[in-house]
């Protein structure tokens, strides 16, 4: 690819235009070494003067037309080939931009906080204070992926930070670039090894979109109007509004010192945080949307993955499933793709595994209302509770992550010959005398206890199942017997329950016993039986 072509396609992308300029401009998510979606009509878009005509031509031998509006705005609907390439785009106004290397293929929106920001150099290495050596071989493996790894056909464009409280952006700054040692480093970890999966059983090109924002909560990538749907979203969604239409740095700054003279004097719970400007504030609702996620929209995709959750832990916890519902059906209304298929990351467990059974916990929570998340149509959920890193809540194993990830897609979408694309999900259950019976969706060719270590594969054990809580009435927990009574159903009971009525699996931060998988390999999500969720008690 030519650096210096995408460098000032970018660059003049992300200007403004400006009064009297004649140049017609692609947005910077078409340039040298673009991937566009595979036979479909895939829109083309920038900006020209007022009433400019525009054409945009294809090697493949297609042309649209068409004339940029008052604001000099410009949108043409292209149809895509076959997957291959390389091929070239033209754009013809005023001036003449041609756009090199252009490959057809799949493109999936890879979007999240952290987890899904982390370019493979920052997973490479372990920090000394918290990796372990069981996580050692991940963060060794991907370092020698980085130096070795080399495919032209796979690529990512990475959409810089940017935020914009009040309106939506349409302009946006970014690059594509190819699998080599030269840019491995930079590639999001989660995605890379996601769209190396698609490579590897599709042999097409696949281009990924990075746009994340590490420790983001999901309030500020949902579209603002979607904040209006029912009054506790709007009630949020104003009050944040109030809080930057009144913003006064000196009076804040006045209200800040004193707080920490305060703090000081009593020197009780942790140190005021030093206030800022919401208007720059990642955590806005809807900035992120407006500064990352619209300026993207329609550019055609097959689909989306997200990784986010750890920062809705402790806020807005018990409407994280209602938000995130929210956030994908607004993404695929704004976008006109009807329904694509949306796959996410279930977060992995995470500190310091419980040894008694717990009534509350905000992690279990968020956990369970993106496994509930799977209600809405075409969604996937990868789960990663046997992945995770009691003290880096960033896993280092990245590549089981993009596997579970792929399977949903590589099933559904692409309709491989994968036998279950997740691990066993809760269905329904009944009671039955002592015992609580559960029907398990996902369960494969059936259900076994497992163990899995790195990045090896699952192996079969003779081990009891674990990590299963039961309760009475009284709400008191004890670790529960279970038995595989059939390919999707257990039986969970306790000697001293005669009458049980709610049964959970894996509800903590850090289910490390918790072991039930389907014969795939592939773990099986928390739950409870519970048709509501806990709320926090004084037990």
């Amino acid at each position: 690819m030519k650096k210096k072509s995408i460098g000032l396609i970018v660059g003049m992308a992300v200007a403004a235009p400006l009064i009297g300029m004649a140049d017609v401009q692609p947005s910077a998510l078409f340039a040298d070494g673009m991937v566009i979606q595979r036979e479909t009509q895939a829109p083309v878009w920038g900006t020209a003067d007022a009433g400019e005509h525009v054409t945009v031509s294809a090697s493949w031998g297609k042309t649209a037309a068409t004339t940029a509006d008052a604001s000099g705005k410009w949108m043409v609907k292209l149809k895509t080939p076959k997957a291959g390439g390389p091929h070239t785009l033209t754009i013809q106004g005023n001036n003449f931009v041609e756009i090199k290397d252009v490959l057809s293929g799949e493109v999936w929106f890879c979007s999240g906080q952290s987890n899904m920001e982390f370019e493979m150099k920052k997973l490479a290495v372990g920090s000394p204070k918290r990796i372990t050596p069981e996580h050692e071989p991940a963060a060794n493996y991907i370092k020698q992926e980085i130096a070795t790894a080399k495919d032209n056909l796979l690529r990512q464009f990475t959409v810089k930070n940017a935020v914009s409280p009040l309106e939506p952006l349409t302009t946006l700054a970014g690059g594509w670039m190819d699998s080599s040692p030269q840019h491995n480093p930079d590639f999001s970890a989660t995605a890379y090894f996601f769209g190396r999966e698609l490579r590897k059983e599709l042999n097409v090109p696949v281009g990924l979109i990075e746009c994340a924002w590490g420790g983001t909560r999901i309030e500020p990538w949902i579209p603002a109007e979607a904040f209006q749907q029912d009054k506790e979203m709007a009630a949020y969604f104003e009050s944040n509004r109030s809080a930057l239409e009144t913003w006064n740095p000196k009076q804040a700054e006045a209200d800040y010192q004193a707080a920490v003279k305060r703090w000081s004097a009593k020197r009780n719970g942790r140190k005021p945080r030093k206030p800022s400007d919401p208007k720059a504030s990642q955590q806005f609702p809807a900035t992120l949307f407006n500064g990352m996620v619209n300026p993207v929209i329609p550019y055609a995709i097959k689909g989306a993955i997200w990784y986010q959750g750890e920062s809705n832990v402790g806020h807005n916890t018990h409407k994280y499933e209602h938000n995130f519902r929210t956030m994908i059906s607004s993404w695929r209304e704004h976008w006109g793709q009807g329904d694509f298929p949306f796959y996410f990351a279930q977060l992995a467990n995470f500190r310091y595994p419980v040894t008694e059974p717990v009534e509350f916990d905000t992690w279990a929570l968020i956990f369970d209302q993106q496994r509930r998340t799977l209600g809405l149509k075409n969604t996937g959920m990868a789960v990663l509770n046997d992945i995770g890193e009691a003290k880096d809540i960033h896993p280092h194993n990245k590549m089981d992550v993009g596997k579970r990830l792929a399977l949903w897609a590589l099933k559904n979408d692409y309709k491989q010959k994968v036998t279950v694309c997740s691990g066993p999900l809760y269905k329904s259950h009944k009671i039955k005398g002592d015992q609580v019976i559960i029907k398990f969706d996902s369960a494969g060719s059936g259900l076994m206890a497992g163990s899995k270590i790195g990045m090896a594969d699952t192996q079969a054990t003779d081990e009891v199942l674990k990590h299963f809580q039961i309760c009475g009435a009284d709400r008191q927990w004890q670790w529960a017997n279970v038995e595989i009574t059939g390919k999707d159903t257990i039986a969970v009971s306790h000697p001293d329950i005669a009458n049980p009525t709610v049964v959970r699996y894996a509800w903590a931060k850090n289910p490390e016993s918790a072991n039930l998988y389907n014969k795939q390999g592939l773990p099986a999500s928390i739950f409870t039986t519970e048709a509501e969720l806990p709320a926090r008690k004084q037990l």
